[in-house]
């Protein structure tokens, strides 16, 4: 299928149009859980990663969490939230089954030191016991559904007992109301962006599912200056510096421990109504730390399903490769090709251009041909996926097919193969 569109200096129209032919190239990620964008569009590949930590939730049925990894904290004083339930270090509240942790909201009346309360339910940190700086933090959860429910995982900040909240800083890895349950957050707090001025995004499943049909994975990678969010594999929010309004402090360079725990009403997600159903379950799969050996920002070109050639465009016809070096279909002065290539994992702050991202073509005898890179933008919808349009020099006039590479902030991408008209 060709569209023609002429040439335009304009990248936000170039990125529109890619944005319309995405589901052309039938962009599918290859993600645990379900199908949706066969490309592996991960921060970096797997063997990047070292397991750290990680509980999997295999102990006898019926069992307590292992209390050598988590804490169950106890309390029913709202937790700031005006929350409902009392939070319980009962095995009625949180347990294991079948391979899973299973937090229990129950509809019950409850005393304790603090107070009465109408619901139970558990909260699970791994404070004094695990307490990370930087890596990369997945869970698989199967969440509940109703009016006033609220599962979360999360960190705060490690100095929170000297320091105070939101000075200590939290991340909020996934939340969910339960009114919305199509719907999840990713959200930071800190010094001058807190409660509803947390900063951050959303990502809401197509087609109406609902994340309490089905396991669902959540992840965020945390490094120097960097927080990226993803669902189901699918990067959906890069937060940085840059994202904080004029009054925010970045506080995620210190340790920061986990939580896990299941909320009943509150501020944010409302209270219970006629049609919430009790008892409500959040399932918890595993939960997973790692580690990196090389940053997480090393982009990678994305390329077509099952193979290593680029997913790549001619950027005045919007063809596919091969690409002729000297088009008379060019709208530049100088006729020469340019192409579109589309990376993962390039982190664009304000007031960058160009000067971002370098590139490169490689032919059969190793010879390395510098490409002009004369775009460089976010595709808008696709957050994840930056369009690099670079200009084919003639050295690469008599080649039927050269492998192509970017460079972003110092680390280079994988190579992936365009194909060539000599």
């Amino acid at each position: 299928m060709s569209i023609r569109v002429p040439y335009s200096d304009n990248s936000r129209i170039r990125a529109a149009i890619v944005f319309i032919l995405l589901p052309v190239f039938c962009l599918t990620l290859s993600v645990r859980g379900g199908s949706s964008p066969s490309i592996a569009v991960n921060a970096a590949p797997p063997t990047v990663w070292s397991l750290v930590w990680s509980d999997e939730f295999n102990g006898p049925s019926g069992a307590a969490v292992d209390s050598t990894k988590w804490t169950a904290e106890v309390g029913g004083w709202g937790w700031g939230n005006n929350e409902l339930e009392y939070y319980t270090n009962r095995t009625a509240n949180a347990y294991q089954s079948d391979g899973s942790l299973v937090i229990k909201a129950i509809k019950e009346r409850f005393i304790g030191p603090d107070g009465t309360r109408e619901y139970t339910s558990a909260r699970l940190i791994t404070k004094n016991k695990f307490s990370p700086q930087y890596g990369r933090f997945e869970t698989r959860l199967k969440l509940p559904f109703g009016q006033g429910i609220w599962p979360a995982f999360w960190m705060l900040g490690n100095d929170i007992d000297t320091v105070g909240w939101p000075q200590c800083g939290e991340i909020d890895i996934m939340e969910n109301i339960g009114r919305e349950p199509s719907i999840i957050h990713g959200t930071i707090h800190g010094p001058g962006y807190f409660g509803a001025n947390g900063v951050g995004s959303s990502y809401t499943l197509p087609n109406n599912q609902r994340f309490s049909d089905a396991f669902h994975t959540f992840a965020v990678e945390w490094e120097p200056g960097v927080l990226r969010f993803y669902c189901d594999g699918i990067l959906f929010k890069t937060l940085t510096p840059a994202n904080l309004p004029p009054s925010g402090t970045w506080v995620n360079n210190h340790p920061f421990f986990i939580l896990l725990n299941l909320a009943v009403g509150g501020n944010w997600p409302g209270y219970p109504d006629g049609t919430t159903v009790f008892p409500q379950t959040l399932l918890v799969d595993y939960v997973r730390v790692y580690q990196r050996a090389t940053p997480s920002s090393v982009p990678v070109l994305l390329t077509e399903e099952g193979s290593n050639r680029a997913l790549a465009l001619d950027s005045v016809l919007w063809l596919q490769g091969p690409f002729a070096v000297i088009s008379t279909h060019n709208f530049s002065q100088d006729q020469h090709t340019r192409v579109t290539l589309l990376v993962a994992n390039v982190d664009l702050l304000p007031g960058d251009d160009t000067s971002v991202v370098t590139a490169e073509a490689q032919d059969s005898q190793a010879n390395i041909h510098p490409l002009i890179v004369e775009g460089v933008e976010k595709v808008p919808g696709f957050e994840w996926i930056t369009q690099v349009v670079v200009r084919l020099p003639d050295q690469l006039q008599n080649l039927s097919e050269a492998q192509v590479s970017v460079k972003a902030r110092g680390l280079t991408s994988n190579q992936a193969l365009i194909n060539l008209t000599p």
